[in-house]
């Protein structure tokens, strides 16, 4: 079991940035996949990136592409999420994922408890 705790959300006015953070266990951070996803109010949750233990492959939900940008810091067992052009459609919660390839394809089994982003007009 993975534990994830989620850190950066809060209200900002459209155009502006967050930075988001997520703080796994030692023990099986660089072993795991991570991801970002996002609920808003009344919608399913969503995938919004996701990367590779090392570092060396994103992936990004078109929705943010161009605009967010997933990165790890494994000497501090964190992963982040630079969300720069916010727009109000980006309100949601956002939760930490981790997980592990199976066939190539992420597999993720460990969720934070989520923080909110509210994204102003």
């Amino acid at each position: 079991q993975v534990q994830l705790v989620e850190s950066g959300g809060g209200l900002v006015q459209a155009g502006g940035s967050l930075r988001l953070s997520c703080v796994a266990s030692r023990r099986t951070f660089s072993s795991v996949v991570m991801g970002w996803f996002r609920q808003a109010p009344g919608k399913e949750r969503e995938f919004v990136a996701g990367i590779s233990w090392s570092g060396t492959s994103r992936t990004y939900a078109d929705s943010v592409k161009g605009r967010f940008t997933i990165s790890r810091d494994n000497a501090k067992n964190t992963v982040y999420l630079q969300m720069n052009s916010l727009k109000p459609e980006d309100t949601a919660v956002y939760y930490c994922a981790a997980g592990t390839l199976q066939a190539g394809t992420p597999q993720y089994g460990s969720w934070g408890q989520g923080t909110q982003v509210t994204v102003s007009s």
